[in-house]
């Protein structure tokens, strides 16, 4: 049985690599790091054009059919080259949301221009340095406004539209369109280990906000929107990861000492070693999302955590392991290694923190042990 992906994405993937290695290389990641702005215009531009922001959408929204499947991989491009754009914001989570759980309207209006990169999308669920979960959130809309502070928010100082997760006047859980210039909000940007992702605190006060869709849509299906980003968001860091094996198994060829290869040292095969097989690891996990995430399989929330716990920690070490493969050299400004370390944290708490989906995982295989073992005593009787 054949795991991989079709011979066509394949063909996307090395398209993908070979456009960003040429259009986003280190430097251009360097310079968002330096602030000449906060992310970087004409690749989100060329993006757009390309047609991947609107990878899994039907063509009837300006989309190119692909499915999951295609954002898997693009995701993980992405992630290999650093990209300093706001791609999760808007394909993982904007363009999804709206996609769900908009209304024809909603979808007709928002969903091409998304696409098209004419806007830039933003999903606000946390209010403070909390996990996603019912209670966390405060934030009210009632008669159409909405108060309530979210942050952090990724992308929130330079999106133009804005998903808002709030408790209408029932106290249901449901989503919320605000426009990035609407009267009452104020975006604050925040100061984070890694300036080429932006990141934002939006405080509303009586905001225009119109509800997604027709009817609440509970805390079920937002969890549903957060194990399908965290899927996208593990491709992200597995290409990470592998960016920073290569680059680490490439300096250990190169550099010498006591006349040797540093890489023909058992001390330096062994730490290489170690983070080839927590990105296999983390590389089968995503899979498994991938596939779960395009078939729309009940195992869906299982794999996601699974894909997120492992990545996240493959990314972890493999930025780690670099620096060290490095050595002195590995943690000044000029190496690129840094830059690899800072995302890796980032990508750990985005949607929550690495203990939130090692949680959600062990739960989920649980319920699924007690079921299996349910249905094993059935059948015995």
């Amino acid at each position: 049985m054949n795991f991989d992906f079709s011979d066509d994405l394949n063909q996307l993937r090395e398209q993908a690599r070979r456009f960003l290695a040429e259009q986003c290389p280190t430097q251009a990641v360097r310079r968002i790091l330096e602030r000449d702005a906060p992310f970087d215009r004409a690749l989100w531009q060329q993006v757009a054009k390309m047609g991947w922001l609107g990878a899994a959408l039907p063509e009837q929204y300006g989309g190119a059919a692909l499915g999951h499947e295609g954002l898997c991989v693009i995701a993980e491009e992405l992630g290999r080259a650093l990209a300093p754009i706001p791609f999760g914001s808007s394909a993982y989570l904007a363009i999804e949301a709206i996609l769900c759980h908009g209304s024809a309207a909603q979808k007709a209006e928002y969903l091409p221009r998304l696409a098209a990169g004419e806007l830039i999308g933003a999903f606000a669920i946390a209010e403070g340095p909390d996990n996603p979960r019912p209670e966390a959130v405060a934030a009210r809309v009632r008669a159409g406004r909405l108060s309530g502070d979210k942050w952090p928010v990724a992308d929130g100082s330079i999106a133009d539209l804005v998903v808002v997760v709030a408790r209408d006047e029932q106290d249901a859980l449901s989503l919320y369109l605000v426009a990035a210039d609407a009267a009452g909000l104020t975006r604050t940007p925040l100061e984070t280990l890694d300036p080429t992702r932006d990141q934002a605190r939006l405080v509303f006060v009586d905001t225009p906000a119109a509800r997604l869709g027709d009817a609440a849509c509970g805390w079920e299906a937002l969890q549903s929107l957060l194990d399908k980003a965290a899927v996208l968001f593990a491709f992200e860091q597995v290409g990470g990861a592998q960016a920073c094996l290569d680059m680490a198994t490439a300096y250990a060829k190169e550099r010498l000492a006591f006349g040797r290869q540093i890489g023909s040292f058992q001390a330096i095969k062994h730490k290489l070693a170690d983070v080839y097989i927590a990105i296999e690891l983390a590389r089968s996990n995503a899979y498994y999302g991938a596939w779960a995430l395009q078939t729309g399989a009940p195992e869906l929330g299982l794999a996601a955590a699974a894909a997120r716990v492992a990545a996240t920690e493959a990314f972890h070490l493999a930025s780690k392991e670099n620096i060290q493969t490095h050595g002195g050299m590995g943690f000044t400004w000029e190496m690129d290694c840094h830059l690899f370390y800072r995302r890796a944290k980032l990508l750990a708490v985005a949607l929550g923190s690495a203990r939130h989906w090692k949680d959600r995982l062990v739960t989920l295989w649980a319920a699924q042990s007690a079921t299996a073992d349910q249905s094993a005593a059935g059948a015995t009787h």
